[in-house]
């Protein structure tokens, strides 16, 4: 099976012939935005860090290498809804959308890890 090619954008960038399926990865909606602006086709707030592990890491953004472990040790109990995320850019480019300021150090950085090993 081939590696799905997924590209990071944030929830503010605008939509582009290229994004392929568009996946909300955050657990809260993010503001100012519509589902209409977003263009979905995927919530899938229930692989987002929990909000206790989200409050923890925004504090200090240069714990970044304990959040990730504690991010992956929080998606092992995500089979679900990690399959579904699987299945969601399993059919060719995605996009996952974070409304982080820092997508290359936030969990969508996790995620994109984590869906591209092989």
């Amino acid at each position: 099976m081939p590696v799905p090619t997924i590209h990071i954008k944030r929830v503010y960038d605008a939509p582009s012939a290229g994004d392929g399926a568009r996946i909300l990865v955050d657990r809260l909606w993010p503001r100012g935005c519509s589902k209409e602006t977003l263009k979905l086709d995927l919530w899938a707030k229930e692989v987002a860090p929990s909000n206790a592990l989200r409050q923890w890491y925004h504090r200090d953004l240069g714990r970044y290498a304990d959040f990730r472990k504690r991010y992956l040790k929080e998606l092992e109990g995500q089979g679900a809804a990690l399959a579904e995320l699987r299945a969601g850019v399993g059919r060719g480019p995605a996009t996952l959308l974070t409304a982080s300021k820092t997508p290359e150090k936030s969990h969508a950085s996790v995620l994109r890890e984590l869906l591209t090993k092989k």
